[in-house]
């Protein structure tokens, strides 16, 4: 992918980066079924399990999640909700599986946190997810580059990679998966019952990286899921030009994804996609042949 990063980047000083716990819980559960034949045999379903957020010990939100990377999932939704503006404002992420519960302690506290967190909008998430406040606030003041690019070659590897992914889904079923690539390479992978959990963890796990090496510019986000406005606006918070999925998009998708400049591109399986919007952002550079 290619992309126009800024002329220049604030000198760097020592990131002071939130304490994670590394909370781990198995990702699926054997179980006996019974198909239609009436033979009984065992299968692998995906676990799913609740995390209550607590933000300088008060309550936020309860999550359904699958829990691979939960520090991330907390941090990245923090993020995507604009309750912080970085991880450098949260001091520590606790995760206890023995309560189903996640200890945020920031900083400096969240300002004005009871009205931010006021009204919530239900979105298309799988399981209901949700946003704090209108989901549209600050759309237009988001800016995308310009000059960043995806090959239509590297759209094909990224749907490849994809698809020799060794994962919850081919083992369990049941679960969206979200990845961030620099062209055709993969640099994280996230599986969760949601694809918003999912696409927040990316978040998380971004912004744990280094700024310089995780500037959204040479980034494409790929998602299972289908591009809602809620996916193409988290997308486009992290910096991401390009996003891929699988499925299709909304309405309201396609509205945000022109709005801010976002080349959405669906459908992707092996060499087939649509790109639904700004098409500029995609170089056709290995058009297959038509069949007869």
């Amino acid at each position: 992918m290619n992309a126009r990063l800024p002329d220049s980047v604030a000198a760097l000083t020592p990131r002071d980066l939130p304490r994670l716990t590394q909370a781990r819980v198995p990702l699926t559960r054997a179980i006996e079924v019974r198909n239609e034949f009436g033979d009984t045999h065992t299968i692998s379903i995906p676990a799913e399990r609740d995390l209550t957020v607590y933000v300088d010990k008060r309550e936020l939100v309860t999550l359904m999640t699958l829990g691979g990377h939960p520090e991330w999932l907390v941090l990245g939704y923090l993020l995507n909700q604009r309750l912080v503006a970085s991880a450098e404002e949260i001091d520590s992420i606790t995760v206890d599986w023995d309560v189903g519960a996640a200890s945020v302690k920031t900083r400096h506290g969240i300002d004005r946190i009871e009205e931010r967190t006021a009204k919530r909008v239900v979105t298309t998430g799988c399981g209901q997810g949700s946003v704090f406040g209108a989901l549209m606030d600050d759309v237009d003041k988001i800016q995308l580059p310009e000059g960043a690019v995806l090959r239509q070659s590297e759209l094909y590897g990224v749907v490849e990679t994809i698809r020799q992914m060794q994962s919850t889904y081919k083992a369990a079923g049941s679960v969206h998966g979200c990845a961030l690539f620099r062209g055709a390479e993969l640099l994280s992978f996230v599986e969760d019952v949601g694809r918003h959990n999912a696409v927040d963890s990316i978040a998380g796990w971004m912004a744990l990286q280094d700024p310089v090496d995780m500037v959204g510019a040479d980034k494409v986000f790929y998602t299972t899921g289908r591009l809602t406005s809620e996916m193409v606006i988290k997308a486009a918070q992290m910096g991401v030009p390009v996003v891929v999925s699988r499925s299709g998009i909304t309405q309201m998708g396609l509205e945000v994804a022109q709005r801010v400049g976002l080349c959405a591109i669906g459908r992707a399986t092996n060499k087939r996609f649509l790109c639904f919007t700004h098409p500029q952002r995609l170089l056709m550079d290995a058009v297959p042949p038509r069949l007869a």
